[in-house]
């Protein structure tokens, strides 16, 4: 990969993403060679990263490629940070993950968010789940809460669900 700054070679990468999906290319493991991989890994994203992105972009309209950079630099700062580049040691499956109905302090969707959050800052989601699908953009719609952000909480909170939810609250209005 070229040596640029890391969102440029990121956003150049976003773009083939969205291109291929807007092409009927379809299956992640087939958009980037060996090289564009190895550069995914070394800050911490796999190739499902940016296909999920490409599909939900180009059949919801987001996320927005400035909502992806956030989102993305967010992992990648956990990554070289807390994790020391070293990759997730456990992938979580959807059936591991709190109900859709689940509430805390009576939001909804909070406690499944809140552990995918968790999995995405570790990078350990498996390929069936986005952090930032569908489900999870309503969720930070309607609580007026970017994901970047609520990402940040995550890992600020260091495990206290309490102060993600007084987060949340707060920006609830």
């Amino acid at each position: 990969m070229p040596n640029t700054y890391w969102t440029h070679t990121l956003r150049t990468l976003y773009d083939k993403a969205v291109a291929q999906y807007s092409a009927g290319k379809k299956g992640a493991d087939t958009y980037f060679d060996e090289e564009e991989t190895k550069w995914l890994a070394s800050i911490g994203l796999r190739p499902i990263n940016l296909y999920d992105c490409a599909e939900d972009s180009s059949n919801h309209g987001e996320p927005d490629w400035e909502t992806f950079l956030l989102t993305v630099a967010a992992r990648r700062d956990y990554f070289l940070h807390e994790m020391k580049r070293n990759p997730a040691s456990y992938e979580v499956t959807g059936g591991e993950l709190p109900p859709k109905t689940d509430e805390l302090e009576g939001i909804v969707w909070l406690p499944r968010i809140i552990k995918k959050a968790h999995c995405f800052l570790e990078g350990g989601l498996c390929h069936d789940i986005m952090y930032g699908c569908g489900g999870d953009r309503r969720f930070f719609a309607e609580n007026k809460v970017h994901p970047a952000d609520f990402l940040r909480v995550i890992w600020a909170s260091r495990g206290d669900d309490a102060k993600v939810v007084d987060f949340v609250k707060a920006h609830r209005g």
